[in-house]
């Protein structure tokens, strides 16, 4: 192999190395920026959803440039084209803010209102927890417009998936439910 060969092979891993450092960068902004998100418009002090447009992250991550832009707001399509000046609030606390992360806290030192059972780590993916109103309805959080859920929360009491499912099939289908005395 000559010297030339060897300056080529450097630069083929040096290129290599820069290119899966990028791609490292990329998917770091979109594991970061994805998912909804909650915030206070700074336009209405107001809690509205947003999502950022997160492949655009990747995308800009890729190529070393951070800029964040909306995909999506509970605001639009009315107020599309505002500044976007509340993604300054998601790149002061990406995590704080997902909506995730928000009801995963409220749910995580509480118990369930009907079996009592704690709920400490929730299986996101299998067994979604619920609300319970005032009138001793369930509805699932997921069913809840993202924007209001801090409101929800307040006037709402934590039920277990569990309890969710019997409840529902008990407000759905009262024919074939026999109640019994508790004991």
């Amino acid at each position: 192999m000559s010297s030339l060969d060897y300056v080529l092979w450097g630069l083929v891993v040096v290129a290599a190395v820069f290119v899966a450092y990028r791609l490292v960068l990329a998917a770091r902004a979109y594991w970061k920026f994805r998912g909804e998100r909650l915030i206070t418009c700074p336009e209405i002090s107001q809690t509205e959803a947003v999502e950022v447009n997160a492949r655009k992250a990747a995308l800009d991550a890729f190529k070393g440039v951070e800029h964040l832009r909306l995909r999506d707001c509970s605001r639009w399509p009315e107020r599309a084209g505002c500044g976007e000046d509340c993604l300054s609030q998601v790149e002061a606390d990406p995590e704080g803010c997902m909506v995730w992360n928000i009801v995963h806290s409220w749910y995580v030192d509480k118990a369930c209102a009907l079996c009592k059972k704690p709920f400490g780590h929730i299986n996101w993916h299998d067994h979604r927890p619920a609300l319970l109103d005032a009138d001793g309805s369930t509805v699932q959080w997921t069913a809840v417009p993202p924007e209001t859920l801090r409101e929800v929360f307040l006037t709402h009491r934590p039920v277990c998936w569990n309890c969710h499912v019997a409840e529902s099939f008990r407000r759905e289908h009262p024919e074939l439910v026999t109640n019994r005395p508790a004991h």
